[in-house]
């Protein structure tokens, strides 16, 4: 029952007024087959939606630095994206898979995700670089912030030579890696740079409250089973407290654990010393869709980020 009214609310809203559905940028049939697979985490499904519309290699005016080392564990790999003629120094992308906590990658060889964000970013005048980190249940808590900090420290201090400014690095990340940033941003102990060194941080459907709903089991894998430490290993109270900005977004068909999430912090963001975080829920895309379409005719995340990153909030 709660599902079918979910799929009445969104597929109400996908209809409501017809100037607003003119100036959507999704095929319509597109938004009906995400329709269809609803408010679940189905990568092939997706996948196959938006690998078509992607890029393939080599990539026209873009060079691609693969497996960079930035730290001593087999996972401790990244990719930057840079253009191919000199440019002054440009701000930096550094982009956070997903995967549950236990599983995903910067990339697979054959998919065009997740270069394809980097591809955005280039374009956009970014310098991108697409990270991975370790994995639970090898690595539980605190490794996704530890590893955060080491690819931070990394760019710092390497990415002017590749044509980054070290001065505006953006950190995004998407579902665990949202997750992920949000623990790097809320826990400075584990800073290896002055302040965390970052511009802006840019969580995409993450989680930031544990002690706000049960858990799932791939929470329980990386965060432990004992509540009583949920509170301090949540990054709630931190994000609240950073003076980094903060950009929050979630999707219209994202499982509503994520919905609920993003309104939480949205609500509590508001009563920051620094302001409202800006916040972005994205009609008509999934979960997993939000991430495929980045560098498709679909611009309206990568708008919000653009406008984020030029006004500092």
């Amino acid at each position: 029952m709660a599902l079918a009214k979910s799929v009445v609310t969104v597929v109400a809203a996908l209809v409501a007024g017809s100037a607003w559905a003119q100036q959507t940028p999704m095929p319509e049939d597109l938004a009906w087959k995400l329709l269809e697979i609803g408010r679940v985490i189905d990568v092939p499904k997706t996948a196959a939606l938006y690998a078509p519309m992607q890029q393939k290699e080599p990539y026209e005016g873009v060079k691609t630095e693969r497996e960079v080392k930035y730290g001593p564990a087999d996972r401790h790999l990244l990719d930057v994206f840079t253009p191919e003629t000199n440019s002054p120094a440009r701000p930096v992308l550094i982009y956070i898979h997903g995967g549950g906590f236990v599983a995903g990658n910067k990339r697979t060889p054959g998919s065009p995700f997740y270069d394809n964000i980097m591809l955005w970013a280039v374009k956009s005048g970014f310098v991108g670089v697409n990270a991975t980190y370790r994995l639970a249940p090898q690595s539980p808590w605190p490794a996704g912030p530890e590893d955060l900090a080491a690819v931070v420290q990394w760019v710092s201090g390497k990415i002017a030579e590749r044509g980054g400014d070290p001065a505006r690095i953006y950190l995004m990340g998407q579902s665990a890696g949202a997750v992920h940033v949000a623990g790097y941003v809320s826990h400075p102990e584990f800073y290896k740079v002055k302040d965390g060194g970052l511009a802006g941080a840019i969580m995409v459907s993450g989680i930031y409250d544990l002690t706000a709903s049960p858990v799932g089991d791939a929470e329980i894998t990386y965060f432990g089973s004992d509540p009583s430490r949920y509170a301090e290993r949540s990054s709630m109270q931190g994000l609240l407290a950073t003076k980094i900005p903060l950009m929050i977004t979630s999707a219209e068909l994202d499982p509503p654990r994520f919905v609920e999430q993003y309104e939480l912090l949205k609500q509590a963001s508001c009563k920051r010393p620094a302001g409202c975080a800006h916040t972005f829920m994205l009609p008509q895309h999934s979960h997993i869709s939000e991430v495929y379409s980045i560098n498709t005719a679909d611009t309206r995340l990568t708008d919000e980020i653009l406008e984020f990153v030029k006004t500092g909030k």
